[in-house]
């Protein structure tokens, strides 16, 4: 089993910034890709951004892209989400999710992720 803690949202104000952190822990000795999603109130879950094992790869939402970094310290079992530039539209709850078979052509699906964190509340305000 692999657990997922999220950890770093918060209130910030239109403009701000806030690095959401997801640590892994469990069956941490596979190599998984490691994508960040979020709800907003009476909205689907949607995806954010997603990174592969190596760091090297990443992807993101079109509505993000350019505002938000992921990144991973495999040696902390930990991946963040930069989260620059924020919008009120940003507020969300962030939930974080992994797995260890997806490929970056199915990053995007949030039904391929075997494994989720609780989720943090990220609140813009305007």
């Amino acid at each position: 089993q692999v657990q997922l803690v999220e950890s770093g949202g918060g209130l910030v104000q239109a403009g701000g910034s806030l690095r959401l952190s997801c640590a892994v822990s469990g069956r941490t000795n596979r190599r998984y890709a490691m994508g960040w999603f979020r709800q907003a109130p009476g909205k689907e879950r949607e995806f954010v951004a997603a990174i592969d094992w190596s760091g090297i790869r990443t992807a993101y939402a079109d509505s993000v892209k350019g505002r938000f970094t992921i990144s991973r310290d495999n040696a902390k079992n930990t991946v963040y989400l930069q989260m620059n530039s924020l919008k009120p539209e940003d507020t969300a709850v962030y939930y974080c999710a992994a797995d260890s078979r997806i490929t970056p052509a199915t990053w995007r699906a949030l039904g391929e992720y075997d494994y989720w964190g609780q989720g943090t509340q990220v609140t813009v305000s305007s």
